[in-house]
C-alpha cells in the first residue's frame, strides 16, 4: 500500500472534480495506480445516516378454518377462535427533507401498522405515512421527531450516463447498513414490475432483499436512484438491479409535501403502443423506437394539442422517448399544470406541438350506488364511468359505461362473480347507461336475470334464476 501526499492530493483532487455540479468533461478513467486506490470512503461518510432501515410491522388475522361454516360456528366456533399475530418486513429508505421526510418503496410499508426507522448512527424513531402509491410502488414517510436529520440532495437523474460510477446503499438482508458500488448499466428499461410504471435505472452495484428503498447515490453524493428490484434465480444478486430515477421521487415528494391524500399523473386523452420494426419501417422511421398514438380521445388535451392517430411521439422536451412507458415517465415528471413540447413524427416528418398536462376530468357525475334487494347485484358500488374514475381504477380512459366499483364480501354479487372493473352492458335486454339506470332496473323483481358484463374488453353473458 502507498501513503502519503500525492495520495491525498489526488484524492481531494477527484473529490473536488467529480463534486464540481454539471461538470460532464470531469468524467474520467483512472490513468495510474494511484488513481485506482482512490476511495469512496468520504461519500459513504457525508451520506450513510441519511440512509436508514425500515421496519414495518403488519398484523395479520389468521382465520379459523371453521369460519364460514354455520355448523362449525355454532358448535367449534368459541373453542377455535380467529388468531392474530405480528408480522415484520425490514427494508431502507433516505432521508431526502430535513425535517424527516422520508422516501422508500411502497412494497416496503403496505399494510403496516406500525413504522420506525433506525439511522445509521443508531438513534431509532417512529414515522408515520404522508403518501404512497403501489403503482409507483413509492411512499413517504416522516419521521415523528424534532430534526433537522442529515439528507441526501435529490439529484438529476436525466444527467446520469451508462457507464457512470454508483453507489447502492441500504440493509441487505438485514445485517446492517451496507454500501456496495457499481456502474449505471442501462437506462429507461420498462416491463421490470408488475405496476404500471415502466421506467428504472439499471445497475450491476449488488441489490439484495431488504436494500428496497434505499439509495442509488452518484459520485456528487446526491440521490439518483431509489433502489426498488432485482433480477434473481435464488433471491440474491446477480447483477441486475433497478431504480426508480431520483426525477420521479422529486415530483412524488412535493406531491406529498402540497398535502392531498394519492399521487395524480397527467391525463394526456391518447393511447399509445410500442413502435416495433415493422410499424417503423411503415411510417418511415430509422428505427423502432417511441410511442405510436393509436387512438385520441375527444376534447382532451391530446386533441386540444392536435395529436392524431398514426402519428408518433419521439421525444419531450428535448429527451428521446424510448417506448409509451418511457413517455409516460416524462409527462409524469414535467406535472399537472405545465406544458410539454411534444416532438411527433408523422409520415417521416417532425414537428412540435404543444401539450397541456391536465387531471383526468369526471366529465360523468360518479354517482356511486350500493346495489340491495334481491338480484344478481346486490353487495356491489357501481358508478358511472368518467376518464378520472378510470384512471383510479386503472382502466383505460376511453372506458365508459356503469363499471363495478367495489364487491361486498359474501354478498350476492360476490357468489356470482362480480369483480372490480367490470362494466354492466345490459340487464335482461336492457342497455344500461347509468349508475341510476341499473338500480331501477334490478330493483324489478324477476324470475331469472339475463347479464351483460365486459370484462378486460371481453363480453360475458350470463343467465341467473
Amino acid at each position: 500500500m502507498i501513503f502519503g501526499g500525492r495520495v491525498l492530493s489526488a484524492l481531494v483532487l477527484a473529490i473536488a472534480m467529480s463534486s464540481s455540479a454539471g461538470a460532464q468533461d470531469a468524467k474520467v478513467v483512472p490513468q495510474s495506480r494511484v488513481e485506482m486506490q482512490l476511495s469512496f470512503a468520504p461519500l459513504v461518510k457525508q451520506t450513510a445516516n441519511a440512509v436508514v432501515n425500515v421496519y414495518a410491522e403488519r398484523v395479520v388475522e389468521r382465520r379459523s378454518i371453521f369460519s364460514g361454516d354455520p355448523f362449525f360456528e355454532e358448535f367449534f366456533g368459541q373453542r377455535m377462535p380467529n388468531r392474530s399475530e405480528k408480522q415484520s418486513s425490514l427494508g431502507s429508505g433516505v432521508i431526502v427533507g430535513r425535517n424527516g421526510v422520508i422516501v422508500t418503496n411502497n412494497h416496503v410499508i403496505e399494510g403496516a401498522d406500525d413504522i420506525k426507522v433506525a439511522l445509521a448512527d443508531g438513534r431509532e424513531f417512529p414515522c408515520k405515512i404522508v403518501l404512497k402509491d403501489d403503482r409507483l410502488d413509492l411512499a413517504v414517510l416522516e419521521i415523528q421527531a424534532d430534526g433537522p436529520f442529515d439528507v441526501v440532495p435529490i439529484g438529476d437523474s436525466d444527467a446520469v450516463e451508462v457507464g457512470d460510477l454508483v453507489l447502492a446503499m441500504g440493509n441487505p438482508f438485514g445485517v446492517g447498513q451496507t454500501v456496495t458500488s457499481g456502474i449505471v448499466s442501462a437506462l429507461a428499461r420498462n416491463q421490470i414490475s408488475n405496476g404500471d410504471f415502466g421506467f428504472f435505472i439499471q445497475t450491476d452495484a449488488a441489490i439484495n432483499p431488504g436494500n428496497s428503498g434505499g439509495a442509488l447515490i452518484n459520485m456528487n453524493g446526491e440521490l439518483i436512484g431509489i433502489n426498488t428490484a432485482i433480477f434473481s434465480r435464488g433471491g440474491g444478486s446477480n447483477g441486475v438491479g433497478f431504480a426508480i430515477p431520483a426525477n420521479l421521487v422529486k415530483v412524488f415528494v412535493a406531491s406529498a409535501e402540497g398535502g392531498g391524500g394519492s399521487f395524480i399523473r397527467p391525463f394526456v386523452g391518447a393511447t399509445f403502443e410500442p413502435v416495433t420494426s415493422d410499424i417503423a419501417e411503415a411510417l418511415g422511421l430509422d428505427r423502432a423506437r417511441g410511442a405510436l398514438v393509436t387512438a385520441v380521445l375527444p376534447n382532451g388535451p391530446a386533441a386540444h394539442a392536435g395529436l392524431k392517430p398514426g402519428q408518433v411521439v419521439t421525444s419531450v422536451n428535448g429527451i428521446a422517448v424510448e417506448h409509451p412507458d418511457a413517455l409516460g415517465y416524462r409527462l409524469t415528471t414535467v406535472g399537472i399544470g405545465h406544458e410539454a413540447r411534444v416532438t411527433v413524427a408523422d409520415h417521416g416528418k417532425a414537428h412540435d406541438i404543444t401539450l397541456k398536462l391536465e387531471r383526468a376530468p369526471e366529465t360523468e357525475p360518479r354517482d356511486e350506488r350500493l346495489i340491495e334487494g334481491r338480484n344478481p347485484f346486490a353487495g356491489a358500488i357501481v358508478a358511472n364511468l368518467s376518464p378520472r374514475l378510470a384512471e383510479e381504477l386503472r382502466m383505460p380512459t376511453s372506458s365508459q359505461g356503469v363499471v363495478v366499483a367495489a364487491v361486498n364480501r359474501g354478498s350476492p354479487a360476490a357468489r356470482i362473480g362480480l369483480a372490480p372493473k367490470d362494466i354492466v352492458r345490459s340487464v335482461n335486454g336492457v342497455t344500461i347507461d347509468s349508475s341510476k339506470m341499473l338500480e331501477s332496473v334490478v330493483a324489478e323483481e324477476a324470475s331469472f336475470w339475463r347479464v351483460e358484463i365486459e370484462r378486460d374488453g371481453q363480453i360475458i353473458r350470463q343467465f341467473f334464476r
